[in-house]
């Protein structure tokens, strides 16, 4: 974010805008002055390191980003300073992308690819993606992008939610629990869950293992909730159709890492769910908090403190 993003969305929001004084600064140059008399800050890296103490005033904290997996276990923020998250920017372009990578998968595109690096004429024949099952692992804005691009191709939609619930959109529900009920029925699997506690390593060995032939699969979520390696061997093995992930565990993507060349594996630079218009979304949504503030309203997109989310 840049002063001029900040000057835009004042001028859209300018009544209230008028009732702030800010303060930028890049890289923690000003923080520790600005944060003596600060009520509110917007910061993708909170400071963690005795934040009441530096920050008498302050009241809310803002993230940039939605998930918040980098600031948990989240005992250095006292009760009574707000965080809330930017939840709610990524929805449409991650239902463009999920479209993208289910028809991918299935034209057996990464394989068609290949062949014509290597100059191999090959005939690649697939059916219709129509009547095909989704399984979308978390199924909050990300994971509803998600199904909404499913099932505009026809597919039926099974979500996957640590309280077995979901809105309507989805034609089946089941806890995490019972995850492995339906990872053998899933054409694709598309992870879009946030990181947490419950979430880490979820998508082990032996769940991949469960997902049947051919099947195809997409994290858009984060790394540490699959198991890369064993998704990896079985690529390699040629016993999934293919892979989209848009996330890793060492961003960027070192040059001699193995994903670069493994089989069927489309590796995405972290661009799936990003709209170039992310900060404007985000100072949008952050005046229309601020004016909640100034009602005694609650705020909207509070980070849960024990579910990380």
């Amino acid at each position: 974010m840049h002063p001029a993003d900040w000057d835009a969305a004042a001028k859209r929001h300018r009544a209230l805008a008028k009732k702030l004084r800010v303060t930028i600064g890049q890289d923690n140059e000003i923080l520790d002055e600005a944060l003596k008399t600060a009520d509110f800050m917007i910061n993708s890296v909170p400071p963690k390191d005795r934040i009441r103490e530096r920050a008498p005033h302050l009241k809310w904290i803002q993230t940039t980003a939605a998930g918040v997996d980098g600031l948990m276990p989240m005992t250095w923020l006292p009760d009574d300073i707000a965080l809330t998250n930017n939840t709610g920017a990524h929805g449409a372009k991650a239902e463009e992308s999920c479209l993208m990578a289910l028809l991918m998968l299935q034209s057996r595109l990464p394989e068609v690819i290949k062949n014509q690096q290597d100059r191999v004429w090959k005939s690649v024949f697939t059916t219709p993606i129509t009547g095909k099952i989704a399984v979308v692992v978390g199924f909050g804005d990300l994971g509803q992008g998600a199904g909404r691009a499913a099932k505009k191709l026809g597919l039926e939609v099974i979500a996957v939610t640590r309280s077995g619930k979901a809105p309507r959109l989805a034609d089946r529900v089941v806890s995490s629990a019972r995850i492995d009920s339906v990872l053998p029925k899933a054409d694709f699997v598309i992870v879009t869950t946030p990181l947490t506690a419950e979430t880490r390593g979820l998508i082990n060995r032996d769940r991949i293992n469960l997902l049947k032939p051919g099947a195809g699969f997409v994290n858009i979520g984060r790394s540490p909730i699959v198991d890369y390696a064993a998704l990896r061997d079985r690529l390699e093995k040629g016993e999934l159709c293919g892979a989209v992930l848009d996330v890793f565990d060492q961003e960027p993507l070192p040059p001699d890492s193995a994903y670069w060349t493994t089989k069927n594996l489309v590796v995405l630079p972290h661009i799936s769910c990003d709209d170039p218009r992310y900060i404007d979304h985000l100072l949008d949504f952050w005046f229309l908090n601020f004016e909640r503030f100034l009602a005694g309203k609650k705020l909207k997109n509070i980070v849960d403190r024990k579910l990380g989310y």
